[in-house]
Protein backbone atom coordinates (compact mmCIF):
# COMPACT_ATOMS: atom_id res chain seq x y z
CA UNK A 1 0.00 0.00 0.00
CA UNK A 2 1.19 3.44 -0.83
CA UNK A 3 0.59 6.66 1.28
CA UNK A 4 1.49 10.16 -0.22
CA UNK A 5 0.16 12.61 2.72
CA UNK A 6 0.55 16.95 3.15
CA UNK A 7 -1.06 19.44 4.89
CA UNK A 8 -4.21 19.47 2.40
CA UNK A 9 -4.27 15.97 1.03
CA UNK A 10 -4.21 12.21 2.41
CA UNK A 11 -3.86 9.31 -1.00
CA UNK A 12 -4.19 5.63 -0.17
CA UNK A 13 -3.86 3.38 -2.84
CA UNK A 14 -3.60 0.03 -3.19
CA UNK A 15 -0.84 -1.96 -5.33
CA UNK A 16 -2.98 -3.89 -7.27
CA UNK A 17 -2.00 -5.92 -10.26
CA UNK A 18 -4.43 -5.62 -13.01
CA UNK A 19 -6.05 -8.53 -12.92
CA UNK A 20 -6.94 -7.91 -9.01
CA UNK A 21 -8.64 -4.90 -9.84
CA UNK A 22 -12.42 -6.28 -10.95
CA UNK A 23 -12.77 -7.83 -7.74
CA UNK A 24 -10.45 -5.53 -5.04
CA UNK A 25 -11.28 -2.21 -3.68
CA UNK A 26 -9.63 0.73 -4.35
CA UNK A 27 -9.08 3.81 -2.04
CA UNK A 28 -8.59 7.14 -2.57
CA UNK A 29 -9.42 9.05 0.42
CA UNK A 30 -8.96 13.34 -0.10
CA UNK A 31 -9.21 15.65 2.81
CA UNK A 32 -8.97 19.66 2.58
CA UNK A 33 -9.59 22.18 5.15
CA UNK A 34 -13.40 21.90 4.12
CA UNK A 35 -14.06 19.05 2.38
CA UNK A 36 -13.64 15.20 2.98
CA UNK A 37 -13.88 12.77 0.34
CA UNK A 38 -13.79 8.97 0.24
CA UNK A 39 -14.08 6.85 -3.08
CA UNK A 40 -14.37 3.30 -3.61
CA UNK A 41 -15.47 0.81 -6.24
CA UNK A 42 -18.17 -1.82 -5.54
CA UNK A 43 -19.27 -5.09 -7.78
CA UNK A 44 -22.84 -3.82 -7.87
CA UNK A 45 -25.57 -2.35 -9.43
CA UNK A 46 -26.55 1.11 -9.22
CA UNK A 47 -30.11 0.10 -8.35
CA UNK A 48 -28.40 -2.12 -5.22
CA UNK A 49 -26.39 0.58 -4.19
CA UNK A 50 -29.06 3.02 -4.17
CA UNK A 51 -31.24 0.79 -2.21
CA UNK A 52 -28.55 0.18 0.19
CA UNK A 53 -27.81 3.95 0.65
CA UNK A 54 -31.50 4.74 1.16
CA UNK A 55 -33.04 1.74 3.09
CA UNK A 56 -33.34 1.08 6.46
CA UNK A 57 -33.26 -2.53 5.96
CA UNK A 58 -29.73 -2.29 4.71
CA UNK A 59 -28.13 1.05 6.69
CA UNK A 60 -28.81 -0.96 10.26
CA UNK A 61 -26.47 -3.63 9.09
CA UNK A 62 -23.81 -1.20 7.82
CA UNK A 63 -24.16 2.21 8.88
CA UNK A 64 -23.77 1.09 13.01
CA UNK A 65 -27.02 -0.27 13.40
CA UNK A 66 -28.49 3.40 12.39
CA UNK A 67 -31.58 3.55 10.12
CA UNK A 68 -32.41 6.13 7.46
CA UNK A 69 -35.71 7.82 6.81
CA UNK A 70 -37.00 9.91 4.14
CA UNK A 71 -39.25 10.26 1.47
CA UNK A 72 -36.36 10.89 -1.12
CA UNK A 73 -38.01 14.17 -2.49
CA UNK A 74 -35.60 17.65 -2.57
CA UNK A 75 -36.34 19.43 0.14
CA UNK A 76 -37.57 17.14 2.29
CA UNK A 77 -35.77 16.35 6.04
CA UNK A 78 -33.66 13.08 6.21
CA UNK A 79 -33.19 11.12 9.78
CA UNK A 80 -30.57 8.53 10.77
CA UNK A 81 -31.30 7.00 13.84
CA UNK A 82 -30.33 4.65 16.54
CA UNK A 83 -32.35 2.95 19.63
CA UNK A 84 -34.97 4.77 18.35
CA UNK A 85 -33.32 8.18 19.27
CA UNK A 86 -32.73 10.73 16.05
CA UNK A 87 -28.39 10.68 15.28
CA UNK A 88 -28.20 12.82 12.74
CA UNK A 89 -30.51 14.90 10.30
CA UNK A 90 -30.63 17.11 7.53
CA UNK A 91 -32.39 18.22 3.96
CA UNK A 92 -32.60 16.55 1.08
CA UNK A 93 -30.63 18.93 -1.71
CA UNK A 94 -30.83 16.40 -4.41
CA UNK A 95 -32.37 13.20 -5.46
CA UNK A 96 -31.22 11.27 -8.62
CA UNK A 97 -32.24 7.97 -8.23
CA UNK A 98 -29.36 5.81 -8.99
CA UNK A 99 -27.08 8.53 -9.65
CA UNK A 100 -26.83 10.98 -7.26
CA UNK A 101 -27.66 11.86 -3.61
CA UNK A 102 -26.97 15.00 -1.52
CA UNK A 103 -28.20 16.41 2.00
CA UNK A 104 -27.30 18.39 4.88
CA UNK A 105 -25.73 16.89 7.50
CA UNK A 106 -26.48 17.78 11.11
CA UNK A 107 -25.22 15.68 13.99
CA UNK A 108 -26.86 15.85 17.09
CA UNK A 109 -24.85 16.86 19.85
CA UNK A 110 -22.50 18.84 17.80
CA UNK A 111 -21.80 22.15 19.77
CA UNK A 112 -19.22 23.31 16.88
CA UNK A 113 -20.36 27.15 15.95
CA UNK A 114 -21.00 26.75 11.70
CA UNK A 115 -22.24 29.30 9.99
CA UNK A 116 -23.93 26.44 7.65
CA UNK A 117 -24.79 22.40 8.29
CA UNK A 118 -22.06 20.63 5.99
CA UNK A 119 -23.18 18.41 3.31
CA UNK A 120 -22.90 14.47 1.90
CA UNK A 121 -23.15 13.47 -1.58
CA UNK A 122 -23.00 10.55 -2.77
CA UNK A 123 -22.35 9.81 -6.32
CA UNK A 124 -22.65 6.74 -8.45
CA UNK A 125 -20.87 6.08 -11.38
CA UNK A 126 -21.85 2.35 -13.01
CA UNK A 127 -18.89 1.08 -14.47
CA UNK A 128 -19.98 -2.40 -16.09
CA UNK A 129 -20.37 -4.96 -13.38
CA UNK A 130 -19.10 -2.22 -10.90
CA UNK A 131 -20.20 1.43 -9.13
CA UNK A 132 -17.66 4.00 -8.27
CA UNK A 133 -18.81 5.27 -5.17
CA UNK A 134 -17.76 8.50 -4.22
CA UNK A 135 -18.81 10.06 -0.99
CA UNK A 136 -18.32 14.14 -1.14
CA UNK A 137 -18.80 15.46 2.61
CA UNK A 138 -17.86 19.15 2.68
CA UNK A 139 -18.63 22.60 4.77
CA UNK A 140 -16.41 20.95 7.40
CA UNK A 141 -15.33 22.69 10.56
CA UNK A 142 -11.96 21.67 11.80
CA UNK A 143 -13.76 19.39 14.37
CA UNK A 144 -14.84 17.57 12.05
CA UNK A 145 -11.86 15.77 11.35
CA UNK A 146 -10.21 13.45 14.54
CA UNK A 147 -6.20 12.79 14.08
CA UNK A 148 -6.26 9.42 15.69
CA UNK A 149 -6.68 5.78 14.27
CA UNK A 150 -8.17 4.43 17.57
CA UNK A 151 -11.39 5.55 16.93
CA UNK A 152 -14.30 6.08 14.38
CA UNK A 153 -14.81 9.56 15.40
CA UNK A 154 -14.10 12.17 13.60
CA UNK A 155 -15.84 11.98 9.66
CA UNK A 156 -12.23 10.75 8.32
CA UNK A 157 -12.33 7.75 10.73
CA UNK A 158 -16.40 7.06 10.47
CA UNK A 159 -17.09 7.23 6.85
CA UNK A 160 -14.00 4.81 5.54
CA UNK A 161 -15.77 2.18 8.12
CA UNK A 162 -19.13 2.57 7.01
CA UNK A 163 -18.55 2.32 3.47
CA UNK A 164 -16.28 -0.34 3.34
CA UNK A 165 -18.82 -2.54 5.61
CA UNK A 166 -21.59 -1.42 2.61
CA UNK A 167 -19.10 -2.51 0.13
CA UNK A 168 -18.62 -6.14 2.00
CA UNK A 169 -22.45 -6.56 2.56
CA UNK A 170 -23.06 -5.68 -1.36
CA UNK A 171 -20.38 -7.91 -2.72
CA UNK A 172 -20.38 -10.80 0.37
CA UNK A 173 -23.89 -10.78 1.49
CA UNK A 174 -22.48 -10.19 5.25
CA UNK A 175 -20.67 -6.81 7.07
CA UNK A 176 -17.09 -7.00 8.14
CA UNK A 177 -17.21 -8.55 11.74
CA UNK A 178 -16.54 -6.26 14.90
CA UNK A 179 -13.68 -4.34 15.27
CA UNK A 180 -12.49 -3.03 18.82
CA UNK A 181 -10.25 0.14 18.69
Amino acid sequence: MIVIASKHCLNLKSSLKRSDFEQAQIWRIKMTDAAFVYVTYIKTTPEKLWQALTSSDFTEKYFFGSKIQSDWQEGSNVTYSRNGQVTDHGIILKCEPHRLLSFTWNMIGDETSRKQPSRVTFELKALDSTVKLTLKHDNLASTDIVDREDTFEGLNNGWPAILSNLKSLLETGNTLPPISI
